[in-house]
């Protein structure tokens, strides 16, 4: 039996398991503040009879649908309530269960770098669980704050301590370990939103109800003001979920600030989205002063990272095999040496120039921004990291 074998099998099928439930989770946040901007105040006097506040005509798959919302709660509770919260439950198990496989079992190989500050071993594991259940801690108490009435000033807070934290991680972990750990941060202040408060506020609500009595209206508020905060956390957390595949941003000198800005601009973009669902209440017109903000900061993020020119003498193909056969074909081959690895990651091979030829490019991008080997494990010199680099970009 291979243990590194199966070991894929699990991280495949984990990874399968949290698209399929994330897509489920996200879609369903997405329809929800989509349909709660675009519900209109009924005409019919029984439904407002029954406290009916809102409700949509749509049509969809060949049929017809009329989703209505109450002020505060029915007169009388269905014998049938549907809920939402197994979906937002399992992707964050799925995601916690993706970050033990690929980053906390061995910590040295993506999470951790000898450059960066956190301590080596599982100690860096602990540093980083402290920011992903920290984050939430401080988040909540921020909600739970007098500021949390303050509107612009809550969000310019809650803003800043989300940027410190994106730059602590950055000076603390690997380039990849900090960017899914900042994702990961935000992911559970999303879901611990739907667990702590969402969910408790709904099941009060639905107690006074079958009690006859009026539910509370603040735990309606509080679910709607999570409920709001997860949208626009939405965007940043899928950037970091597909960020481990592009080490010119995630290892880039400045990935700090540029995790900081694509984060502020998926809000952005994703704010933007929410204007267009209200926009009926302003004649149909939304400004696009968002979107723009948001495009603006992707493309001064861009800018900002490009790497610089490669000025030298040509390095011959013998000599790059022979670095990339001493550094990096342990993992980047047929039948990898690596211990525990079962096959070449995402299916990269140099180990015959060939192959190093067609992946030049992808090369010197990992190369140039110190991504591999990770945690410098095979001991790549900087010499050599500069001849592979004119090897990969040097006519």
């Amino acid at each position: 039996m291979n243990p590194a074998y199966w070991l894929d099998w699990l991280a495949l099928l984990t990874r399968w398991a949290h698209l399929i439930v994330g897509i489920a989770w996200i879609g369903a946040s997405f329809y929800f503040v989509w349909l709660d901007n675009h519900l209109d105040a009924p005409t019919d006097p029984a439904l407002k009879e029954k406290g009916v506040a809102g409700e949509l005509w749509a049509v969809h798959g060949g049929g017809f649908y009329n989703p209505q919302k109450y002020r505060l709660g029915p007169p009388q509770m269905p014998g049938h309530l549907h809920w939402f919260y197994w979906e937002a439950y399992s992707t964050w198990a799925t995601g916690f269960a993706m970050l033990v496989l690929v980053y906390f079992l061995d910590p040295a190989l993506n999470l951790l770098d000898p450059a960066r500050a956190a301590p080596a071993g599982y100690a860096g594991v602990a540093v980083a669980l402290g920011f992903i259940f920290g984050g939430w801690l401080v988040y909540d108490g921020l909600c739970r704050s007098p500021l949390a009435k303050a509107g612009w000033m809550f969000g310019a807070v809650l803003a800043l301590l989300i940027a410190q934290a994106a730059f602590a991680l950055c000076w603390l972990f690997s380039g990849r370990g900090a960017f899914i750990l900042f994702g990961a941060m935000l992911g559970t202040m999303m879901v611990a939103n739907v667990a702590m408060a969402i969910i408790p506020g709904q099941r009060r609500m639905v107690a006074a109800i079958a009690r006859g009595e009026t539910p509370n209206p603040a735990d309606a508020q509080r679910g709607k003001q999570r409920s709001v905060h997860n949208t626009y956390f939405t965007l940043p957390v899928l950037l970091t979920m597909i960020s481990n595949h592009y080490a010119g941003i995630t290892h880039a000198a400045l990935n700090a600030l540029a995790l900081v800005l694509l984060a502020a601009s998926g809000a952005a973009i994703r704010h933007w989205f929410v204007l267009r669902h209200r926009a009926r209440e302003r004649g149909g017109k939304t400004a696009p002063w968002t979107l723009i903000a948001g495009l603006l900061g992707i493309t001064v993020t861009a800018l900002l990272l490009q790497p610089p020119r490669v000025d030298g003498a040509p390095v011959d193909a013998a000599r790059a095999q022979s670095i990339l056969e001493a550094r990096c074909t342990g993992c980047h081959a047929e039948r990898p040496r690596f211990p525990g690895m079962a096959s070449a990651p995402n299916g990269v091979m140099f180990d015959t120039p060939a192959r190093a030829d067609t992946r030049r490019a992808a090369i010197a991008i990992q190369v140039q921004s110190g991504a591999m080997p990770p945690g410098n494990l095979t001991g790549l010199t900087d010499a050599e990291r500069a001849e592979l680099l004119r090897w990969a970009t040097v006519p």
